[in-house]
């Protein structure tokens, strides 16, 4: 139960870092290249200054960087970028999309074992996931934010699968936030992202990276040996849901019943992908 707990907290941190996000950009408190870059920056400051109170260090020469920080950049580049141009549902669904197909994969290719019950919760979760997303009649992607968010799923994923081998999740993380914090803002200063930002927004940047992102992503690194290959692409397809009810709630919009109905299938396929076979 406390695994799941714990489980069910990260989502939510996930989901409160897209609600952040939409918050300072489509506000105009904050630009995309300015928020992403002051997020990676707090998020990497608070990492760091708890490892240091606890008396630990940071490993920023170990190989494990090279796929940790790097994966990192260009899960944060490539989802900055994205959203200059591609309608956030879609995005939502070509992230996520990615990620699953990336963690499968992978897992197929180290022959890690995925059980039919898997498979069919993923796809089950993925269909309620696109029955809330599924942009409307005339909606067109954008091939460039489609690309770069392709590259954000295939970052994620690739983050999420090197969790795996972390033998202290606080200190990768911080490692990883410290490392990638130059690489994404040059990339984003390189593609002139946008770097505009009122204080509302730097607030909320600051909020996103310390908070919801480096905590968030450091109990994720916590909890990711713990739970299969799998479950773990299967149970970040709740986090769109999650978002989208926490943007209605905040902003006192009724709930369209689309959203009950795929929040629905998407625990479903969750519930399914995630509770082993009783056997008796």
């Amino acid at each position: 139960m406390r695994l799941v707990l714990l489980t069910a907290l990260t989502m939510c941190a996930f989901a409160a870092n897209s609600v952040l996000n939409r918050l300072a950009v489509d506000s105009s408190a904050a630009d995309p290249g300015a928020f992403a870059a002051l997020r990676v920056l707090a998020g990497a400051v608070m990492l760091a200054a708890l490892v240091l109170l606890r008396g630990g260090t940071i490993p920023l020469g170990s190989r494990r960087r090279l796929v940790g920080a790097g994966s990192l950049t260009l899960y944060m580049v490539g989802f900055s970028l994205a959203y200059l141009s591609l309608d956030a549902g879609l995005g939502a669904l070509i992230l996520f999309g990615v990620v699953q197909i990336g963690i499968f994969a992978v897992s197929a290719m180290y022959k890690t074992v995925q059980t039919p019950r898997q498979i069919l919760g993923a796809l089950v979760a993925f269909a309620g996931l696109a029955w809330v997303l599924w942009p409307g009649a005339g909606a067109e992607a954008d091939p460039f934010g489609a690309l770069c968010m392709t590259l954000a799923g295939a970052g994620w994923a690739a983050y999420t699968l090197a969790g795996r081998a972390e033998p202290d999740a606080l200190s990768a993380t911080a490692a990883n936030f410290v490392l990638a914090f130059p690489l994404t803002a040059l990339a984003l200063v390189v593609v002139n992202a946008g770097w505009s930002m009122t204080p509302s927004g730097a607030g909320l940047a600051i909020l996103s990276g310390a908070v919801t992102s480096g905590l968030g992503y450091a109990l994720w690194y916590r909890l990711v040996p713990r739970l299969a290959a799998p479950v773990t692409a299967t149970v970040q397809l709740s986090v769109p849901v999650i978002a989208l009810a926490s943007g209605l709630l905040f902003l006192g919009e009724s709930v369209p019943p689309a959203l009950l109905v795929g929040a629905v299938v998407v625990l479903g396929g969750i519930a399914l992908a995630s509770f082993p076979t009783r056997r008796g």
